[in-house]
């Protein structure tokens, strides 16, 4: 029960912090000069970005675990953070593309940090297919922890791919702070935290429903 009311409270505050995100977007931020208002998709697509690369960090720590321990807890946290971190790459490379179709003047390039971050997503979608597939419940959760390990090698490579090679990606973490005034790091902030709190929350929710459908399936093979 407490456990369901502190979850309950970490849903409002993150539909509130949403909420705050969203004023701090469109009346906080000044319109960015050259860009204008098309611009203000960063403030969605740079939080969707970064959860995601921590989700896919935690499909990392969670393999480990499943391997090391080897306790359904790690496997359920794997496969929740590998579906969100699907989820939130997808919309990152959604917005992503939004915002250059008016900038670049292209809805797609084969710029580094997109082709890597493209590849990422593949990548999770078939951990995601593997978890899904008819093998034994033991070999398929080794499997997926291996894969959830190996695909792993690809997240530096989407983080430091703008500095590894030429893109035309900005770069927000820059020396120069992406030329952004004070009210536009501040509206990022909330909305990185607003954004973060709603990770948190669908995190937290999809390991105790994996975790409920592993019970259930076990007293039902039990029956059986």
């Amino acid at each position: 029960m407490k456990n369901s009311a502190l979850l309950s409270t970490l849903a409002v505050a993150a539909a509130l912090a949403l909420v705050a995100a969203h004023l701090a977007i469109w009346l906080h931020a000044p319109v960015e000069a050259t860009m204008g208002l098309v611009q203000k998709i960063f403030y969605l697509h740079l939080p969707l970005a970064w959860w995601a690369l921590l989700s896919f960090f935690l499909v990392f720590v969670g393999s480990v675990g499943v391997l090391v321990r080897k306790t359904p807890v790690w496997d359920a946290l794997a496969g929740s953070a590998a579906e969100l971190g699907v989820l939130f790459s997808g919309l990152a490379l959604i917005t992503g593309s939004l915002w250059a179709r008016p900038i670049w003047n292209v809805w797609w390039t084969w710029d580094p940090r997109l082709t890597t971050a493209l590849i990422m997503w593949f990548v999770y979608m078939g951990y995601l297919v593997l978890r899904t597939s008819p093998i034994p419940e033991v070999k398929r959760r080794t499997l997926c922890a291996v894969l959830g390990i190996v695909a792993f090698v690809d997240i530096p490579l989407v983080f430091f791919s703008t500095r590894l090679w030429r893109s035309i990606h900005p770069s927000v973490m820059s020396s120069s702070g992406g030329g952004m005034e004070p009210e536009m790091w501040q509206a990022m902030g909330v909305s990185l935290a607003a954004v973060g709190l709603l990770w948190l929350v669908l995190v937290v929710l999809r390991v105790r429903q994996i975790l409920a459908q592993d019970r259930l399936d076990g007293l039902w093979a039990a029956r059986l």
